[in-house]
């Protein structure tokens, strides 16, 4: 974990505690939705931090009925903090989620 990460991850955190509103809803239902959300990632700019936060639907703590958060999702990888889908590509922590949380 490099300390550039520690510092981004603060930022996002910053950006939702100070109420950036997301897109949390449609939730991708199947791959053709999920590929629709990438897709619209993907003409984002590499450095628009927060439309990719708007876009994707972050929050900063579980989401829906099971209360779902990065920590289960399949792109996170644990000991990195790290969201390894490569269309977002972002320091997370583990309690917050996104719309395209996978298993």
């Amino acid at each position: 974990m490099s300390n550039d990460d520690d510092a981004l991850r603060d930022r996002i955190g910053r950006l939702m505690a100070n109420g950036l509103v997301t897109k949390t809803e449609p939730f991708p239902e199947n791959n053709i939705e999920f590929e629709k959300v990438l897709d619209e990632l993907r003409d984002v700019a590499p450095d628009s931090l927060e439309e990719k936060l708007i876009i994707s639907g972050f929050v900063d703590k579980p989401y829906g009925e099971d209360e779902q958060r990065c920590l289960e999702c399949m792109y996170y990888l644990v000991h990195r903090k790290w969201c390894d889908l490569p269309e977002l590509a972002v320091p997370v922590e583990a309690e917050w989620w996104c719309r395209l949380w996978r298993i």
